[in-house]
C-alpha cells in the first residue's frame, strides 16, 4: 500500500514523481503537469483544491535539484 501523500510533504511527492517518471528531465514541464502528475500518484490523499503555484513550484524546484545535483 502506498504511503499517503499530502501537499506539505514536498520531498516525498518528489521521490514518488521521480519513481513514476524516471526519465523526466523537467524540460518543458509546466506547473499544470506537476499538479496533474502529483494528484495521480498512488497514495495522494490531499485535497487538490489546496494546491497553489507556490506548492507546485516548490515541488518542481525540489525535483529539479534531485535530478541535477550540484
Amino acid at each position: 500500500m502506498a504511503r499517503q501523500l499530502y501537499w506539505d510533504a514536498i520531498y516525498e511527492i518528489v521521490l514518488a514523481l521521480k519513481e513514476r517518471y524516471p526519465q523526466e528531465t523537467l524540460e518543458g514541464v509546466s506547473l499544470g503537469d506537476i499538479f496533474q502528475w502529483s494528484i495521480a500518484l498512488p497514495g495522494f490523499a490531499d485535497d487538490p483544491e489546496l494546491a497553489n503555484d507556490e506548492i507546485l513550484a516548490a515541488i518542481y524546484q525540489e525535483w529539479f535539484e534531485e535530478i541535477n545535483p550540484v
